[in-house]
């Protein structure tokens, strides 16, 4: 009989390594979207339709999944998941217009909801001064991104684009089983039968549930959406080919999903607030200096007209978008120990309400970027969202966070007239 510590490492690693697979599937549309783009002349806004579309049912899904999780276990509801999107994927091959590619990816975007469900099943096989480290380690899974970024390129060039669908709809199947064969299922991880679905979802009057959904909405939404759209940018921004721009992309994509284990560690050190403050602050600064947009500007001078160009070449760009990537990524951490932390009964639900909101901004935003470069004509207003988006973080937490416990802090300070 396998000892509680090889289940725990087994169910960490299988389950991370299944989210890695999940997530690659979930993104691929970044990749093939682009020639799909090109076949059937879309233009900018229906582009970030198709490359969203996954997102959109990856993110719905989350809340009735981690309902699921809590009631049945993670190990079996995991499985039929990715069971599950293994058809529609292989499916994508086959499509030949705009239609069907949203449906199928409606159904290829299930493989999002993974994340609902292991990270409340490998939580609970932890105890709560290892639950950060543990969620971390399985939310890394994200640089699934990331090998997409790097294997679906090569596959896009030596065999096409259908090659991809069909080369990730054979890993899912291996993986649903490898996944089977490597967890265990423990029923005490369960919540009791008398709770219903009803009394689950009253979590969603919580106003800190929503608060925390702000915050996850920027550092995993803006994760998602911008690992959507970000080879696409730099093709049309800096005229990179596409494998090129897929590997610079993948400096933003990869530490962001790496270094969520590092961010659960800090986070179960320093608490999820500070840290969670230092991301959205870092990040607000990033974005600022990303919103600029490359600029002509003549000025007279007493020698003639001066010509200056004022922007970010594509070094300086990567370098502040690896520095994103890295906030983002331990920001994704740090939201979840605050779940972990305050939401220890009902991971699972509380999990699924964050994931779910988190999700709809990584399917709303891409339409969105879209939407602002058609009406703009500025690649940059991407950014210039993103930053908004992040300070309506910063004041959320500044007002309901920082201020209370300024003023809890000075009520206990002795005054003069009580010594």
């Amino acid at each position: 009989m396998a000892s509680q510590t090889y289940k725990q490492i087994s169910v960490l690693s299988a389950s991370t390594f299944a989210f890695t697979i999940c997530f690659a599937v979930w993104v691929m549309f970044s990749i093939i979207g682009i020639p799909i783009k090109e076949t059937l002349g879309l233009n900018e806004t229906e582009f970030g339709l198709l490359t969203a579309t996954p997102v959109l049912t990856g993110s719905l899904i989350r809340l009735p999944l981690g309902m699921l999780t809590d009631k049945y276990g993670g190990r079996p509801v995991f499985m039929v998941l990715m069971l599950v999107t293994v058809i529609p994927i292989y499916l994508i091959s086959q499509a030949t217009e705009l239609w069907q590619y949203l449906v199928l990816g409606l159904f290829m975007g299930l493989a999002g909801g993974s994340f609902s469900v292991g990270i409340a099943y490998v939580a609970r096989w932890f105890d709560k001064s290892r639950q950060g480290l543990a969620m971390g380690i399985f939310g890394a899974g994200n640089s699934g991104a990331a090998l997409t970024k790097f294997v679906a390129p090569s596959l896009v060039v030596a065999y096409g684009w259908q090659s991809v669908p069909k080369v990730y709809a054979v890993a899912m199947l291996v993986t649903a089983i490898l996944f089977w064969c490597f967890t265990y299922t423990d029923p005490s991880h369960r919540v009791q039968s008398s709770i219903t679905f009803r009394d689950q979802l009253r979590a969603l009057k919580d106003p800190t549930v929503w608060k925390l959904c702000q915050y996850y909405s920027i550092v995993f939404g803006g994760y998602v959406g911008l690992s959507l759209w970000l080879t696409k940018y730099y093709i049309n921004e800096y005229g990179f080919d596409i494998r090129t721009a897929a590997l610079l992309a993948s400096t933003f994509v990869l530490p962001a999903g790496v270094i969520r284990a590092l961010g659960g560690w800090l986070s179960d050190r320093y608490g999820a607030h500070p840290v969670t403050w230092w991301v959205l602050l870092i990040s607000w600064v990033c974005l600022f200096f990303m919103s600029y947009p490359q600029t002509e500007m003549t000025v007279q001078t007493v020698k003639g007209p001066l010509t200056l160009h004022i922007g970010l070449n594509p070094w300086v760009f990567t370098m502040l978008l690896i520095v994103l990537g890295f906030a983002w990524g331990i920001g994704k951490a740090s939201v979840f120990k605050y779940i972990s932390d305050q939401y220890p009964e009902n991971i699972g639900v509380i999990s699924g309400i964050v994931g779910l909101i988190g999700g709809l901004g990584g399917f709303l935003l891409p339409i969105l970027f879209g939407v602002l470069v058609d009406l703009t004509g500025l690649r940059s207003s991407i950014f210039m969202l993103l930053w908004g988006i992040t300070l309506v973080s910063l004041v959320w937490m500044y007002w309901t966070e920082i201020v209370p416990r300024r003023r809890s802090e000075s009520s206990f300070t002795p005054t003069p007239s009580s010594r």
